[in-house]
């Protein structure tokens, strides 16, 4: 079983280099990620309200969200 690392702390979310879907191009009514303490979390959030927490998720439970998505398991 991996260990992880501690929540990432608000100063290193952020920190960290967020990107937006490009699906929300036009509407700016998406999420955004951006890759934590080297992709150990993932920290999720609304483009319409940044100053809210974001949401953390461990990278492997990530990995697997999207993996199922992109196979159309979900």
């Amino acid at each position: 079983m991996t260990t992880l690392s501690a929540t990432p702390t608000a100063a290193e979310l952020a920190a960290a280099p967020w990107r937006t879907s490009s699906y929300s191009a036009a509407n700016n009514e998406c999420v955004e990620v951006a890759l934590v303490t080297g992709g150990t979390w993932v920290g999720v959030r609304d483009t319409k309200d940044r100053a809210r927490p974001a949401l953390t998720v461990p990278g492997p439970a990530w990995a697997a969200l999207v993996g199922a998505v992109s196979a159309g398991a979900l």
